[in-house]
C-alpha cells in the first residue's frame, strides 16, 4: 500500500460506511438531491478524506486536527440522519443502523486520535 491511511482500520470502516450513504441517498425524494442527500453524502465523504488527509506529513498535532474534524463530520451525518428520519425518508431500523455504525466509528477515530 502506497500510502498510510490505507491500511487504518478505521478508514477502511469509514470509506465502507460512506459508500452506504450514497446508496441510502438513492432512496430519498428527488428534491433532496441537491440538499440533504448532497450534504449527508458530503458529510460522510468528509470524513474518509480527512482521515486520510491528516495521516500523510502531517505532525501530530496537525493529524489530531483533521481526525477531530472527521469526527464532527461522522456526527453532521447523524444530525443529517435525524432530519431523513423525521421526514419519513428513512424507517427507523435503517436509521437506528446507521446511527450505530456511525456511533462505532466516531468511538474508533477517537481512540485513534488519543492513542497519539
Amino acid at each position: 500500500m502506497a500510502f498510510r491511511f490505507e491500511s487504518l482500520k478505521v478508514w477502511q470502516n469509514a470509506l465502507d460506511h460512506s459508500n452506504q450513504i450514497d446508496l441510502l441517498t438513492k432512496t430519498f425524494p428527488r428534491s433532496e438531491l441537491y440538499s440533504l442527500s448532497s450534504q449527508i453524502k458530503r458529510a460522510a465523504d468528509s470524513v474518509v478524506l480527512n482521515i486520510a488527509e491528516g495521516s500523510t506529513g502531517q505532525t501530530i498535532p496537525e493529524y489530531k486536527r483533521f481526525l477531530g474534524i472527521a469526527v464532527r463530520s461522522a456526527v453532521e451525518v447523524v444530525a443529517c440522519l435525524f432530519i431523513a428520519r423525521s421526514r419519513n425518508y428513512i424507517p427507523e431500523e435503517v436509521f437506528t443502523g446507521h446511527y450505530q455504525s456511525y456511533e462505532l466509528l466516531c468511538k474508533m477515530v477517537t481512540k485513534l486520535k488519543n492513542s497519539m
